[in-house]
């Protein structure tokens, strides 16, 4: 398989379309935005985010304070428009290839951090279907250890529209909450395998106490991802 390649950093499209994005989004959602003061002006950032639904691959990267990379699967990439197109939003190109999608996106985003630029991640690996928070897989911790970036944990509120507030029959409002970042400096002595897995109880921990969500016993249906 070939070895994922590094993204150009978001360019003219990406902002352009940000500036368009945001209004309609305010406007259709009132989104609550508060913690973006929390995220480092430069340096590696790794947004560590619950995950509800697709809206919340549109929200983060257009209320950050800094431009967002992400992953994209790298079919989409092909032809001169849609590589362009892609690349300028700051997508990331991985191949799904069976069995090394995971690897795929682990080196992916590790280089983007390595470029001190910052990327998002849903730890579950897949959305949650009814609301619940469950286990994060370690493909978060591992690129933040690898790399030292900081860890910033996100709560995202009532972008499921699905899930309606059992108190008033309606979706709440969209809320945006970025954490405090997860201090992980003292884990740097600890065997890899066990760095890792408290990292990822540190990352999940900081998104719940975001969120509020009830926690799950087991991992997300399909998730595979970081």
């Amino acid at each position: 398989m070939p070895a994922p390649q590094s993204a150009a950093r978001p360019g003219l499209v990406f902002t352009v379309g940000r500036a368009v994005l945001r209004p309609l989004l305010r406007l259709r959602f009132r989104p609550r935005i508060t913690g973006g003061e929390r995220i480092p002006a430069s340096g590696p950032v790794l947004l560590a985010s619950n995950h509800l639904s697709g809206l919340d691959t549109i929200l983060i990267p257009s209320f950050s304070p800094r431009k967002v990379q992400f992953l994209a699967k790298a079919s989409l990439f092909e032809g001169r428009i849609g590589g362009w197109f892609f690349r300028q939003i700051g997508a990331v190109p991985v191949h799904r290839e069976a069995g090394a999608a995971a690897q795929a996106a682990l080196d992916a985003g590790r280089r983007v951090l390595a470029e001190g630029q910052v990327f998002a991640v849903f730890p579950e690996g897949s959305r949650s279907r009814d609301g619940r928070l469950y286990k994060g897989r370690s493909g978060a911790a591992f690129m933040a250890l690898e790399t030292g970036a900081t860890v910033v944990p996100v709560g995202l509120v009532g972008t499921n529209r699905k899930l309606k507030d059992p108190r008033t029959g309606r979706a709440p409002r969209v809320e945006i909450r970025f954490g405090a970042p997860v201090p992980l400096d003292d884990l740097a002595g600890l065997p890899a395998g066990r760095a890792r897995r408290e990292a990822t109880e540190r990352i999940m921990a900081g998104i719940r106490d975001l969120t509020g969500q009830e926690l799950a016993d087991g991992f997300a249906e399909g998730g595979r991802g970081a």
